[in-house]
């Protein structure tokens, strides 16, 4: 008879499943289905974090470099971020989000001409050619209009995204999109791609996801609750503790190639592993908050906390950050390192130690330009 399925079974599952094998980037990319972005470097970008615990030899800043020749794009999925061009295209054509008044329509169209005239624009070259001016941006405060204009095509599907140039977007035309054979489909996959990046997920997280993608694909809303059934009837699933837990169809979270990852990973706050707070909880009796929001004085961890995972547990948390040139000249070491523990204090045997030191260096080894 079967055993039972344990908390510590789906746990073990959720990492040996997302911390794979290192390969190249893109065999990582198409693995994950997306990598999420964020533009605090602290001590790097989130995709650059998560990436580098997934592919052979990462460096700070490999998927800027290689995008272009990526079968990539940027866009916003559950969250903004990359995804494999297969999958972005079922998110478009996007339409149902607010409407643009004529005004707008016609800047739009003067900045299209301008730039499928260049080919590929930075912002600034947008800026000096438009005179586009300022405008009130979503949190209040003022940003150049071009800039909510690029983003409004990019979202609509008008532009892509071609290159970054020292993490500055550029952007150049994109043909138009044709519309999903079938739609529910095209729904059904990309659910089936947010669950398999975040798998197992319980019940409140399969609706939370299938919900986030009406961002990415407005257009669907809806179809959500049709979808949403449908998900829950094709994934594999079991009830523990109350709780449902979903995860793609045919994977066993039981089975003995389900290792835990050796050694100590420091994990970006919005890796893969930890993103679903709820989960992250259950699994290891704690919560995480990403606190770089958070006022200093009342931040309990740090404000770009990193969750630190050794031998399937995450028992603390570290931050880290770059010296000064002259700094890490005079101690040896270009990174400055701080830890915090959930039990107040680090493991004392030896290996714990040594794990941690070599996972300092390889995030020294990362932040190195190649």
């Amino acid at each position: 008879m079967p055993r039972a399925l344990s908390l510590e079974d789906l746990r073990r599952y959720a990492l040996a499943r997302s911390l794979f094998t290192p390969r190249s980037l893109r065999q990582a990319i198409d693995r994950l289905g997306f990598v999420q972005a964020d533009p605090i470097r602290s001590p790097a970008r989130a995709q650059d974090l998560i990436l580098r615990h997934r592919v052979k030899g990462y460096r700070a800043g490999d998927l800027e470099r290689a995008y272009p020749r990526l079968p990539v794009e940027e866009d916003f999925f559950i969250n903004h971020g990359f995804l494999p061009r297969d999958v972005h295209a079922l998110m478009h054509p996007r339409s149902g989000y607010r409407t643009w008044p004529k005004s707008k329509w016609e800047a739009a169209h003067r900045l299209l001409a301008f730039i499928e005239q260049q080919g590929v624009v930075h912002p600034r070259e947008v800026d000096a050619a438009m005179g586009l001016g300022g405008a009130l941006n979503f949190f209040g405060g003022q940003s150049r209009a071009s800039t909510q204009l690029l983003d409004g095509l990019l979202y609509r599907g008008h532009l892509r995204v071609a290159r970054r140039e020292s993490g500055i977007r550029c952007f150049a035309v994109r043909p138009p999109w044709p519309t999903p054979a079938d739609e529910a489909a095209a729904y059904d996959r990309l659910i089936d791609v947010a669950v398999a990046h975040y798998a197992p997920v319980p019940q409140s997280t399969l609706g939370m996801l299938v919900g986030r993608l009406l961002y990415g694909a407005p257009q669907w809303k809806t179809l959500r609750p049709a979808a949403l059934k449908r998900a829950k009837a094709r994934l594999s699933q079991a009830v523990l503790d109350g709780t449902t837990w979903y995860w793609p169809t045919g994977e066993n979270p039981q089975s003995a190639r389900h290792a835990e990852p050796e050694g100590v990973h420091l994990l970006a706050p919005f890796d893969p592993v930890v993103w679903d707070r709820v989960r992250f909880e259950q699994f290891w009796g704690w919560a995480y908050r990403f606190e770089a929001y958070t006022p200093a004085a009342k931040r309990e961890r740090g404000y770009y906390a990193m969750p630190l995972l050794w031998r399937g547990q995450v028992i603390g948390w570290g931050n880290v950050s770059v010296k000064a040139e002259a700094e890490a000249e005079a101690e040896g070491s270009g990174l400055r390192a701080e830890f915090g523990y959930v039990a107040g204090r680090a493991p004392r045997d030896a290996a714990f130690k040594a794990a941690l030191a070599e996972e300092v260096q390889r995030l020294q080894v990362f932040l190195e330009r190649p």
